[in-house]
C-alpha cells in the first residue's frame, strides 16, 4: 500500500488547520460571545467603579508576564527590610467589578476560567474588564488586593497583611526581557531582588518536601503568515522565581482561611505506594535510579530534561501528580488540606481575571486579614465552586490536548514519507484505542498509530516539535528514527513507523 499523495499547498493547509481549530469550539461546546446583558453589566461596573480609599500608588509595582499578555493579574515590588525582605504583591480587584447575583456573576460561574485556543482566547470576563479597567496595566490607576509580606533573611514568611488599595504599575515587563537583563547584570533592583528571593523560596520548597515537574512546555505560537508552530522549551529561571511569589501567596491564603475556618483549597493527595514503586522501577531502567530515601521532589530537581533518558523520567513522573481537586470548608477544617506537590496547604488566589475561584478566595482572605465579616455571597458560593472548577479544568485540559494534536498533525502534513530522529518518552504499551489520550496529564501524545494492534510507545520529534504514538517495542529514553506514513489535520491522527 502506497502512502504517497499530493500534499496540500501552504494556503490549503492553513485553511484546513483554521477550520479544524474553529471546529474545536463547537465540538467542545466552548463559550461563545458574551450575552448582551452580561456586556451591559460589565460596562456599568466599569462606569460606576470606585477605587479603594487606601492609596499605595507610591509603591513602584511592575508586572512580569508573557510579552503578548494584556490580562495582567499580578504586579510586584520587593525591597530589603529588617535584614530580610518586604514583598508587595498586588492582585487585580476583580470582585469590585462583579456584582454578586448579577448577569456577569452568573456568566463567570458558567465559564469557570479563561480558555486559551491557538486562534485566540475565550475570556472569563468581558475585555472591558479583563484587558482594560480590571487589568494592572502600566500607568493605569487600578484597584487591587495588596498582599504585604515580611520575609526573614532566608525568605521565610514572618507576617502577612492583605488590604484593598489603589495602585499604579510602573512597567509591563516580559519574561525573556527580564531574564536577559538579569543575565547581563543590568536588571533593576526589584528584579535582582526577585531573583534573590526566588532562589531562596525554591530552597524553602525543597525543605518542606515540595516537588515540581521541570517539563518542557509545549506552546503553540501563531506566525505572521497565519500558520502555527510548537515551541518546546524548559521554562526560564525567572518564570520559576516569579511563580514562587505566587505560590507564597497561595500558601498564605490557605493559612488565613484554615485559621479562619472558612474558604476553599486546591488539594492534591500524596502519590500512592503503587505509583511510587512504578516510578522507582522506571528510574532504574533509565539509568538514573531514585533510591526512595531522597524525597521524590528533591530527586526531580536533579533531572535534566534536555537529556533524552532523563526527559523520559520527567514524563514518567507525571503519575505522581494526580488527583488535584478543590476542597471547600466552613466551620470545620478539612483533614486532608495539603497540596502534596507544593508540600503545604495552598489556595488559588493570584489570577482572578482568568480563574473564577480566586475571586472568592481574595474576598475571604481580605476579610479574615482585617478581622471583618466574610461577605455572605462568598460563603454561600463555596459549596458550588469545586464542581464548577473541576468541570472547567477538565475542559481546559481537553482543549489544550486537542489543540496540540491538531497543530502537530498540520506540522507533519507536508512531511509524509520523510524520516526524523526522535526520543522515546514512554512505552511500550498496547495501543488498542484511537482516542486522543494524554502523556503527561495536560499535553498530547495519544494520537493513533494507525493499526491499533501490538505494543507501541510515545516518541518526541524535535523539529518540527511533535509528540505522537509509534508502534514497536520502544524503550523509554532511547533515540530512534521514525518515518511519517500519514498525517490528517481533521482527525488529528498521525501514523508513524520505526525505521531500521
Amino acid at each position: 500500500m502506497s502512502h504517497h499523495r499530493l500534499t496540500p499547498s501552504v494556503h490549503e493547509q492553513q485553511n484546513q488547520l483554521a477550520e479544524a481549530l474553529k471546529a474545536l469550539r463547537t465540538t467542545l461546546e466552548l463559550p461563545g460571545p458574551f450575552p448582551e446583558d452580561v456586556l451591559r453589566d460589565a460596562q456599568a461596573a466599569v462606569a460606576e467603579h470606585k477605587l479603594p480609599d487606601l492609596d499605595l500608588t507610591h509603591v513602584e509595582f511592575v508586572t512580569i508576564d508573557p510579552a503578548s499578555s494584556t490580562d495582567l493579574d499580578q504586579a510586584l515590588f520587593i525591597e530589603r527590610s529588617n535584614g530580610g525582605y518586604k514583598v508587595f504583591y498586588a492582585i487585580a480587584d476583580v470582585p469590585s467589578f462583579v456584582a454578586p447575583g448579577g448577569a456577569l456573576d452568573a456568566e463567570t460561574r458558567r465559564r469557570g476560567q479563561t480558555f486559551y485556543t491557538p486562534d485566540g482566547r475565550i475570556p472569563l470576563h468581558p475585555e472591558i474588564i479583563s484587558e482594560a479597567a480590571g487589568s494592572l496595566l502600566a500607568g493605569q490607576l487600578c484597584a487591587a488586593f495588596v498582599w504585604e509580606f515580611e520575609l526573614d533573611a532566608a525568605a521565610e514568611v514572618t507576617s502577612v497583611l492583605v488590604r484593598r488599595a489603589q495602585v499604579r504599575s510602573r512597567a509591563k515587563l516580559n519574561y525573556k526581557g527580564v531574564q536577559a537583563e538579569l543575565d547581563a547584570g543590568t536588571a533593576a533592583p526589584v528584579l535582582q531582588l526577585l531573583k534573590e528571593v526566588g532562589i531562596k523560596r525554591v530552597e524553602q520548597e525543597r525543605l518542606r518536601g515540595g516537588a515540581s515537574l521541570n517539563m518542557p512546555e509545549q506552546e503553540i505560537q501563531q506566525l505572521p503568515d497565519g500558520g502555527y508552530r510548537i515551541v518546546a522549551a524548559p521554562p526560564l529561571p525567572v518564570e520559576d522565581w516569579n511563580a514562587q511569589i505566587s505560590l507564597m501567596t497561595g500558601m498564605a491564603a490557605a493559612a488565613l482561611m484554615l485559621q479562619g475556618k472558612v474558604g476553599i483549597l486546591r488539594t492534591m493527595p500524596a502519590p500512592d505506594e503503587a505509583s511510587l514503586r512504578h516510578f522507582h522501577r522506571q528510574t532504574q531502567a533509565l539509568g538514573k535510579p531514585w533510591d526512595g530515601e531522597m524525597r521524590y521532589g528533591e530527586y526531580l530537581r536533579t533531572l535534566d530534561p534536555m537529556d533524552p533518558r532523563q526527559l523520559a523520567i520527567v514524563h514518567s513522573a507525571g503519575m505522581l501528580f494526580r488527583g488535584a481537586g478543590y476542597t471547600h470548608f466552613d466551620g470545620t477544617v478539612p483533614g486532608a488540606a495539603v497540596q502534596s506537590a507544593i508540600g503545604a496547604a495552598y489556595a488559588h488566589s493570584t489570577a482572578p481575571l482568568r480563574r473564577l475561584v480566586d475571586r472568592f478566595v481574595l474576598v475571604i482572605c481580605e476579610a479574615l486579614s482585617n478581622g471583618t465579616e466574610v461577605p455572605a455571597w462568598a460563603r454561600q458560593a463555596l459549596p458550588s465552586l469545586p464542581a464548577i472548577m473541576g468541570t472547567s479544568d477538565q475542559l481546559a485540559a481537553k482543549l489544550e490536548r486537542l489543540s496540540l494534536d491538531t497543530v502537530e498533525a498540520a506540522l507533519l502534513v507536508n512531511h509524509v514519507g520523510q524520516e526524523f530522529d526522535a526520543v522515546v518518552i514512554s512505552g511500550p504499551k498496547p495501543a488498542k484505542s484511537t482516542t486522543n489520550g494524554s502523556v503527561n496529564g495536560n499535553g498530547n501524545g495519544g494520537k493513533a498509530n494507525g493499526n491499533g494492534n501490538g505494543p507501541s510507545g510515545i516518541v518526541q520529534i524535535a523539529e518540527p516539535a511533535v509528540t505522537a504514538r509509534c508502534p514497536g517495542e520502544l524503550e523509554p529514553g532511547t533515540q530512534v528514527r521514525v518515518r511519517v506514513l500519514s498525517s490528517d489535520i481533521a482527525t488529528r491522527e498521525i501514523e508513524l513507523e520505526l525505521v531500521g
